[in-house]
C-alpha cells in the first residue's frame, strides 16, 4: 500500500490563536522525515490532526489516499501514534500494556513479532515489570512496540526522544532506521535540532507555519551569509554589545560561542574584534565556520518575524 501523506493549505485556531496557518506538505512513502522546530511551533496539532484526533479550520489532509475527516475509522488502523508524553498504563505491566493494545487492534503480539523483534529483545527481561516502574528508555521503547503493535503503515512519534539520556536518543534513532528498512513511512517531531541530521527530508516549522521543506544538506548549503564564530571572556555583555553593533545582521548564543552575520558582504573581521576590545572585553576569538541546522532555522525564523 502507499503510504504517503498529502497536506495542503491546513489551517487550526484555538479561539484567536493561529495554531497551523497554511501548512502544506508532501511526505513520500517510506521516508524518514522530520518536523524541527521549538515548543509551540504547531508540531503536536498537526498531528493531532493527522491521527484524527482534531478537525482542522480549512484545508485537506489525506494519508494513504483517505481523507482524515471523512475515512477516520479506516486511518486509525494505519496509523501508529507515539504521544509526546508516556502515555501507556503505568500499573500494567510491560506484557499487560503490550497485550492490551494489541487487543485493541484485534491482533496478537505473536502474530506482529517480526515488526517488533529488535525492539523487544531489549525490554523483554522487564516484561513483568510496572510500565510506571521503567526507565526513560524503556518506557520510550514500550511506547514504541505499543504504537507498532498492529504493523501500521504509517509511524508518527511526537519528540519521542525528549527527556531521555544520549545513549537512549541514539539507540532510538538507530530504531527507527530499521523500521524505515520495513517500509514504513515515519514522522519524528522533535525540538532538537541536531536529530534534523538523521532525517532524510526536514521541514522547519515555527508559529504554525512551514519555514523551508528540504534536505539536512539541502537546507545548509542555502544559508547565504557568511557565519563567524565568536568567544570572548563575557559571552553575554559580548551579545548585549554586538547588538548595538552598527553592521550587525544577527548574533545569537551557540553552545560556548556566539554566531554571527553581518549585513555588509565585505565584512572585516579585524573591525569587529576591535569594536570589542575597545569594550573591555579580552580573549577576544573570531574565525569563520560552516552553517548547520539550527544557524538556518535562526536566520530563516527572523526572516518569518519580520514579514510578521
Amino acid at each position: 500500500m502507499d503510504s504517503h501523506i498529502s497536506i495542503e493549505n491546513l489551517s487550526k485556531s484555538y479561539g484567536e490563536v493561529l495554531a497551523l496557518q497554511g501548512v502544506s506538505l508532501e511526505i513520500k512513502s517510506g521516508e524518514l522525515f522530520g518536523l524541527i522546530g521549538p515548543d509551540g511551533a504547531g508540531k503536536t496539532t498537526l498531528f493531532r490532526i493527522l491521527t484524527t484526533l482534531l478537525l482542522p479550520n480549512t484545508g485537506n489532509v489525506s494519508l494513504c489516499g483517505y481523507e482524515v475527516v471523512k475515512d477516520y475509522k479506516y486511518i486509525r488502523n494505519l496509523l501508529g501514534y507515539m504521544p509526546g508524553r508516556f502515555s501507556l498504563y503505568q500499573d500494567l505491566s510491560v506484557m499487560e500494556n503490550l497485550n492490551f493494545f494489541a487487543t485493541v487492534f484485534n491482533t496478537r503480539i505473536e502474530d506482529n513479532m517480526d515488526m517488533i523483534h529488535d525492539i523487544w529483545v531489549q525490554i523483554e527481561p522487564f516484561k513483568d515489570r510496572l510500565a510506571g516502574k521503567l526507565s526513560g528508555g524503556m518506557k520510550q521503547k514500550l511506547a514504541l512496540c505499543c504504537a507498532l503493535i498492529h504493523q501500521p503503515k504509517i509511524l508518527l512519534l511526537d519528540e519521542p526522544t525528549t527527556g531521555v539520556d544520549a545513549v537512549s536518543r541514539s539507540e532510538f534513532w538507530q530504531m527507527l532506521k530499521g523500521l524505515k528498512a520495513k517500509g514504513i513511512t515515519i514522522v519524528v517531531a522533535t525540538p532538537y535540532m541536531d536529530e534534523a541530521n538523521l532525517c532524510e527530508r526536514v521541514a522547519l516549522i515555527q508559529d504554525g507555519k512551514i519555514l523551508q521543506v528540504d534536505t539536512p544538506a539541502g537546507i545548509v548549503n542555502q544559508y547565504e551569509k557568511d557565519l563567524y564564530a565568536i568567544h570572548t571572556s563575557d559571552m553575554y555583555q559580548a551579545m548585549l554589545d554586538i547588538r548595538e553593533y552598527p553592521s550587525v545582521h544577527s548574533v545569537f548564543a551557540f553552545g560556548q560561542v556566539l554566531h554571527y552575520t553581518d549585513k555588509r558582504d565585505a565584512f572585516e573581521v579585524a573591525e569587529l574584534k576591535e569594536y570589542l576590545v575597545n569594550k573591555g572585553h579580552e580573549g577576544v576569538k573570531i574565525e569563520k565556520i560552516q552553517a548547520v541546522i539550527e544557524d538556518c532555522f535562526m536566520a530563516l525564523s527572523q526572516e518569518n518575524k519580520l514579514e510578521q
